[in-house]
């Protein structure tokens, strides 16, 4: 390998590294305020050496790995994503018993894993990125081991995740039979859009297409959402609707624009469909919900929906605005579960609708941060999410899928109700709301997604710059 190899790994090895070293810490002495703090720090690094790489762009690791434009883009957005959501789980975890620091190592492994699969390009690397991400899943769903609903959030992952794999595992296996390539550019000339698909291929590219739908929680791959989304602890249902799913789609973005698949028939049709179905699927089921991270479980099956899009457009306005989105959504929903992780109590989290009556008088900066991020999932002007959605029904409409744009206008205003009915609630003037003491590391981070939320949704031309900037592939 050369220097340049090395230096543009960098990122990855920060993160190979920080688990490394944090064992070999604990082997001496426990202190969770030191790996918080190290871990911070890792984290920094690695989005710093984002800002060391981007001359070299684009540059490619043989047949397995490349970082492009494109990637570092994502990377970006896991890294500041990570940081944010390891500021969280420290105040989260703090007054929890037992040994905390391996939750750490976990986090890094899952963050390694999902840079993986933003560089992947080749069958290899996207097996061992997403397992990668999945196993560490395993152990941070489950990770507070005295709560019931953890373990058995945990078990119910596991369970779901493994028969994802094999999906995709057979899908590749059928794949590789049928063109004897497993790198994503080399399967362009057995997918096109003048190319007859074999019934290996179609087989094939189904189960892979079954295997992803069930890591983006997609209709008809969503059952185990929201149940662990409900069961898991609030910094790691923060990370699965983040960081997990962020890495999930880049990768799909990725191999759907190197195989060209939105020229394909079968594979147009599917992928509509599987969209369709989410959008209604997801904001139907969450009108009746009283549980908030179920409401917000159903919420992100929508979102995938919407997301979906992108990877049929078949133009760089669709490969931005997916960024664009991507950045939106793991900003707002950070805000929204925040906002859950700061009201939450050492012996439970704080999950159902009433608990949040009241709190716009008791804690108005929360029932703030709270308002922006659920308007902001609405789809209303000057947030985030708004121009998020104008740019994707905007490449969804330059690229002719107009009855899809039509389907996500119609499901964004469907969703209004359940994201209004939150608001409604802590505007609800009570005698029984709770005053909550706000940390500063946590007052630090409802800020940053307030601000965030509210910079994307007046001034986005600075982000779509830098997106425009980045030439992709």
């Amino acid at each position: 390998m050369t220097s340049l190899d090395f230096l543009c790994l960098s990122p990855l090895i920060i993160l190979a590294a920080a688990p490394i070293l944090i064992m070999l810490a604990v082997t001496i002495s426990r202190n969770f305020r030191f790996t918080y703090l190290f871990s911070l720090v890792m984290f920094a690094l690695s989005f710093i050496s984002l800002f060391a790489i981007m001359p070299h762009v684009t540059h490619r690791f043989g047949t397995i790995l490349v970082l492009d434009g494109f990637g570092i883009m994502f990377l970006g957005i896991i890294y500041i994503a990570s940081i944010l959501i390891t500021i969280l789980s420290y105040d989260y975890l703090k007054e929890h018993r037992g040994e905390k620091e391996e939750y750490f190592i976990m986090l890094f492994i899952a963050v390694f894993g999902a840079s993986v699969l933003v560089m992947a390009e080749h069958f290899v690397t996207f097996f061992l990125g997403l397992e990668t991400l999945s196993i560490s899943l395993y152990v941070l769903i489950a990770y507070l081991k005295s709560r019931d609903e953890c373990v058995e959030g945990g078990v119910k992952f596991l369970v779901i995740a493994s028969l994802s794999t094999a999906f995709l595992l057979f899908g590749m296996g059928l794949i590789y039979a049928e063109t004897g390539t497993m790198n994503f550019r080399a399967l362009f000339p057995f997918s096109g859009e003048m190319v007859q698909p074999t019934l290996l291929m179609i087989a094939g590219f189904g189960l892979m297409l079954a295997g992803i739908g069930f890591k983006l929680a997609v209709v008809p791959f969503h059952m185990w959402t929201p149940d662990v989304y409900q069961g898991a602890p609030v910094p790691v249902t923060t990370f699965i609707a983040t960081v997990s799913k962020g890495s999930v789609l880049a990768l799909a973005l990725r191999l759907m624009t190197n195989i060209q698949g939105f020229q394909n028939k079968t594979i147009f049709i599917l992928i509509s469909a599987i969209s369709i179905l989410s959008m209604f699927t997801g904001n139907l089921l969450a009108l009746n919900q009283t549980s908030l991270k179920r409401i917000l479980a159903y919420s992100s099956i929508a979102h995938l929906g919407y997301l979906l899009i992108t990877l049929l457009t078949g133009t760089s306005d669709g490969i931005h605005a997916a960024i664009f989105y991507v950045a939106a959504y793991v900003i707002t929903t950070l805000g929204a579960f925040s906002v859950i992780s700061v009201l939450s109590v050492c012996e439970r989290d704080t999950d159902n609708i009433v608990e949040l009556k009241g709190l716009f008088w008791t804690n108005p900066w929360i029932a703030t941060v709270m308002t922006l991020a659920l308007l902001s999932l609405a789809g209303i002007p000057i947030t985030a999410g708004f121009i998020s959605k104008f740019y994707l029904v905007l490449a969804g409409v330059k690229s002719g899928l107009w009855i899809l744009a039509f389907i996500l206008i119609i499901n964004s205003v469907i969703s209004l109700y359940y994201y209004l009915r939150v608001v409604k609630t802590m505007f609800i003037q009570t005698d029984s709301a709770r005053k909550v003491h706000v940390s500063p590391s946590s007052g630090f981070v409802l800020a940053v997604v307030a601000a965030g939320i509210i910079f994307l949704g007046i001034l986005p031309a600075w982000l779509t710059d830098i997106v425009d900037a980045f030439g992709f592939w």
